[in-house]
């Protein structure tokens, strides 16, 4: 069984890699660069008051380069501004703190240094470590599994999706491919090759689809261009080719309903299952009704999770509905704007799929799911 799982996914890599960008795609180097730097000394440090009573703190800073041209070497970075302009930044500097620097040579060739973050990879790799050992502890060898799917996806992706909407394919239809090789990876890595990871992908791609026409459906009738998100404007002319930023409206949906959808499928497949085992006497309408019983539990906290997520991610939106200032003056100008408008669609077509995924995975489980001999069940893959 092992074997035949390795061949198809084997398999299905040869069919994927021409979808693959190359690395002779590449762009050349520009002359902007960054490198890590040290900070060594605050030279000096003032504070400036904004016309809202907001403060802000401008900095010049000694630098010790760590890496590349600029390693052990010694640089400043003037960041008060003489004529009272103010960058908006939240970043105070100390010495020890390690940054990013940006290189940017002007016109006439003179070096200029901008600080523009923190070096943060450290800490991060430091709460990797973590996850990875409380999963472990949690769930063995089958977390070890879920965190290399979750690899994986992160792998699909960053090299496959990202790079050809870059390149000017068309968003929705990659998006759709993306999501297939992540839902194989994530299914059959962490459940195994049975009829309980087909009937997950079965009821998926079938909730899927569903939302994705909702998707395109009501961005078409509520005009939703995709490109209002302040992300957008660095994406123009990013790209070897025109993006579309609608196509890429629908391809976020999907993505993030396919996160969702996920987790609900496999519990109802399971549960199912879990319900032939202990009464194999029950009819199909009677597995159905039961396993939905658990089913309606998921489809309201999948859906409040959703919608969590959404807000978490979208926290500063939320507070033009208290502003009070054009042009979100009231409830009209508020639900109208198109910024609102989408995270609105995004939020009500994924809570959709999910109210779909459920009864369907269920009432599939339920018809092609039955008990197995005893002595098969002990050999199932785990």
């Amino acid at each position: 069984m092992k074997k035949i799982t390795l061949a198809i996914f084997v398999i299905f890599a040869i069919l994927i890699f021409p979808l693959f960008p190359s690395q002779a795609q590449e762009e050349s180097v520009p002359d902007q660069q960054l490198f890590e730097a040290k900070v060594m000394r605050i030279i000096d440090q003032k504070e400036i008051t904004r016309e809202d009573g907001s403060k802000s703190i401008q900095q010049n800073i000694k630098l010790m380069g760590l890496e590349g041209l600029w390693q052990g070497k010694e640089i400043e970075y003037s960041g008060i501004n003489e004529t009272g302009l103010d960058v908006i930044s939240n970043n105070v500097y100390h010495e020890g703190d390690k940054v990013i620097v940006l290189y940017s040579p002007d016109i006439d060739g003179n070096e200029t240094y901008y600080v523009t973050d923190y070096v943060r990879q450290g800490y991060l790799v430091w709460l990797l470590v973590i996850l990875f050992i409380i999963v472990f502890a949690v769930a063995l060898w089958k977390g070890i599994k879920a965190l290399i799917s979750l690899f994986l996806t992160f792998v699909v992706i960053i090299w496959f999706v990202v790079p050809r909407i870059l390149a000017g394919s068309n968003p929705l239809f990659i998006t759709i491919i993306g999501s297939l090789i992540i839902l194989a990876i994530i299914i059959y890595l962490t459940e195994g090759w049975n009829k309980k990871s087909h009937l997950a992908v079965i009821s998926i791609v079938i909730s899927l689809i569903f939302t994705g026409l909702l998707a395109i459906l009501f961005t078409h009738l509520a005009r939703l261009t995709g490109s209002t998100q302040e992300e957008i404007m660095y994406l123009v002319g990013a790209g070897k080719g025109s993006i579309d930023f609608r196509g890429l409206l629908l391809a976020g949906i999907i993505i993030g309903t396919l996160g969702a959808i996920d987790d609900g499928v496999i519990s109802q497949v399971v549960t199912v299952d879990e319900l032939r085992k202990a009464n194999p006497n029950l009819d199909t309408s009677h597995v159905y009704a039961r396993a939905m019983k658990v089913g309606v539990a998921h489809i309201g906290s999948m859906i409040n999770t959703l919608f969590l997520a959404y807000a978490g991610a979208s926290m500063p939106l939320l507070l033009v509905f208290t502003i009070h200032k054009e042009p979100f003056l009231t409830f009209s100008q508020i639900i109208n704007n198109e910024m609102i408008a989408t995270e609105v669609v995004r939020a009500f077509v994924g809570s959709i799929g999910i109210a779909l995924a459920i009864p369907i995975a269920t009432l599939l489980a339920a018809l092609y799911l039955h008990p197995k001999p005893e002595h098969e069940i002990t050999q199932e893959i785990e």
